[in-house]
């Protein structure tokens, strides 16, 4: 490994310690799951939240599960704060920690890092390698990745977790001002569009 690549140019002051190369699967546990079978009206319209690729940024569903939907199919349970990462299609790639409880289908693996690993960080360089292990591993036009794919990828992170914990806490901070002015933007955009429908003939 470059010697560039194992100590960043920027850093949160007292640590000097190389980075550490490792496979994703050497750092946690993961897996994906499934559908419930769409015919049988009993297993949707629960209080489930069914998270599909596309949803993985959001805090809401389309489509909820039953009990009985979970039990009687390979959908699995996550929790808030698990890592996503989407495998399929348009959204292949696309990481993000979950922001509810809920079920996921095939489509999506589901990571639970070990103690003392920053999911915040994680995702932060997951995104950052997205283009990077697209351009590898969806060539010839495959649209998806694997689960298997994905547990083998190579990560670089900081060995001590002080020091995840703060470079994670400081894009969660970044992420939350965008998230934040985002709001006040759309909120401005259609405040203007509502004096121009209302000032103009």
């Amino acid at each position: 490994m470059d010697e560039n690549i194992k100590k960043p140019s920027l850093r949160f002051k007292g640590f000097t310690d190389d980075w550490e190369q490792c496979e994703l699967r050497d750092i946690s546990s993961s897996y994906s799951g499934g559908t419930p079978n769409v015919s049988v009206g009993e297993f949707y319209g629960g209080d489930i939240p069914f998270i599909r690729s596309g949803e993985i940024h959001s805090s809401s569903t389309e489509l909820f599960l039953t009990a009985n939907g979970i039990e009687n199919s390979s959908a699995k349970m996550v929790d808030k704060g698990d890592v996503l990462y989407a495998m399929y299609g348009a959204t292949s790639g696309e990481v993000a920690i979950s922001k509810i409880n809920g079920a996921i289908n095939q489509a999506i693996l589901a990571i639970k890092l070990n103690d003392n690993f920053s999911s915040y960080l994680l995702v932060q360089y997951l995104n950052r390698e997205k283009n990077r292990i697209i351009s590898k591993y969806l060539q010839g036009g495959q649209g998806n990745l694997s689960g298997d794919i994905i547990k083998k990828i190579q990560v670089i992170l900081p060995k001590r977790a002080i020091e995840q914990n703060q470079i994670g806490g400081l894009f969660e901070k970044i992420d939350n001002l965008i998230t934040l002015h985002q709001r006040k933007y759309e909120i401005l955009l259609n405040y203007k569009k509502a004096l121009l429908q209302k000032m103009f003939i």
